[in-house]
């Protein structure tokens, strides 16, 4: 008798993966430590037959299902926080929690990866190999999967996984139901600028008898647009968005500095050091051409998340044998967004995939996007979702089952 195919399953268990979002939307938490998802996480796996562990530095899960024959491991990730943003869509399950809401899919990220649990402990006997579920806090900003990784995740089944994979939903862009990803970098490297501009202040009558450090600021500004036209290739390219800029008390009074902040987006690990260099440079020739210094320093945030080109095939392969022709997109280029699973990604070939929730009956092109306190994503996404992941599993660990 042949068991029922992932997709009917994932489908049949439709029911219980939107309840879990559900239920995992109103009640957004933010950060590494995410008591109340990590109980929803725990009590939707609950009976299934996992090895679990729970974080100490943070509310991780971390869950280990051994196959029936012997193999390596694959990992799965969903990452589980919410973001400070006060929710306004009208939804009748929206968070409960002013300023928190999960406006970047992570609660259908988690939903997704309880199911394909659910989906792989059903066929335990058939796997050749293990499976590992990263249930993953702190992605927004606070760097959940290095945590995870220094707590011992990608060793959870006893060996370093031979391939890692996560899905990721976006509420425009792609249509409902469409798959995207691609060969090598897939999104950018996030990186903040930071500069303290500083003179000295004086009377705004008399700009000659002080060091006005507003007119450099400004120019270190578009000298930094200039920089990235003209020192990086259109190929490769460089992002340099100036986000805060704080000066002055009142419009008389010169201030003794300025402060300016910038996210700088690359794609390569090249162009991540060499922006680096000639930003700072930049900024502090400008001060000294003007007498004034400059302060500069930078943040290193998330690297560039880089697909296996090997992996991306796979999963989209893996993507038409599961749902069908049409049902996957090979982006041409990168993202400009960033991602902590490029720490793992690091570590183990793998690969990253987009997956459109726009909402039926709204255009990908104009709705709310991800991270907007209106942003909407579908909950027909999830049984695909789900199955999918279950499906690039089992698809990796049967390469390397020894022939029957």
């Amino acid at each position: 008798m042949h068991r029922m195919s992932l997709l009917a399953s994932a489908h049949d268990l439709s029911e219980q993966l939107v309840r879990l979002r559900h239920e995992l939307h109103a009640e957004p938490e933010l950060g590494l430590h995410l008591p109340r998802t990590q109980e929803k996480v725990l009590r939707a796996l609950d009976g299934l037959p996992l090895e679990i562990t729970t974080g100490d530095a943070l509310s991780s899960v971390t869950a280990v299902l051994r196959g029936g024959r012997p193999g390596p491991a694959v990992l799965l990730r969903g990452d589980m926080d919410a973001l400070p943003v006060t929710e306004r869509n009208g939804l009748a399950y929206a968070s409960r929690f002013e300023g928190a809401m999960h406006a970047c899919g992570h609660d259908l990220h988690t939903a997704m990866l309880a199911g394909a649990a659910h989906l792989l402990a059903d066929r335990r006997d058939e796997l050749a190999g293990d499976v590992i579920f990263m249930f993953q806090p702190g992605e927004e900003g606070f760097d959940g999967a290095t945590h995870m990784i220094e707590e011992g995740v990608l060793e959870a089944a006893g060996e370093r996984p031979v391939a890692a994979y996560a899905l990721h939903v976006v509420a425009t862009m792609l249509p409902l139901g469409l798959f995207a990803s691609r060969p090598g970098p897939v999104l950018a490297a996030a990186d903040t600028f930071r500069v303290t501009v500083r003179g000295r202040g004086g009377h705004g009558s008399s700009p000659h008898l002080a060091l006005d450090p507003i007119p450099a600021a400004c120019e270190m500004v578009t000298g930094l647009q200039t920089m990235v036209t003209r020192k990086f290739g259109a190929f490769d390219p460089v992002v340099v968005t100036v986000g805060t800029f704080h000066a002055g008390t009142a419009d008389n009074v010169i201030p003794d500095e300025a402060v300016f902040e910038a996210t700088i987006r690359t794609f390569s690990p090249g162009n991540r050091a060499a922006v680096r260099q000639h930003a700072i440079r930049l900024v502090e020739g400008v001060a000294a051409a003007h007498g004034l210094t400059a302060e500069a320093s930078f943040g290193m945030g998330y690297p560039v998340t880089v697909n296996d080109p090997d992996e991306a095939a796979f999963a989209g392969d893996t993507v038409t044998a599961l749902l069908g022709p049409g049902r996957f997109f090979a982006a041409p280029h990168p993202l400009a967004g960033s991602e902590d699973f490029s720490h793992v990604l690091d570590s183990v070939p793998g690969a990253f995939i987009a997956l459109g929730a726009c909402p039926a009956g709204l255009d990908p092109a104009t709705a709310a996007y991800n991270h907007s306190a209106e942003a909407l994503f579908d909950d027909a996404v999830l049984p695909d979702g789900a199955a999918l992941l279950a499906a690039l599993a089992t698809g990796r660990l049967a390469r390397h089952a020894p022939a029957a």
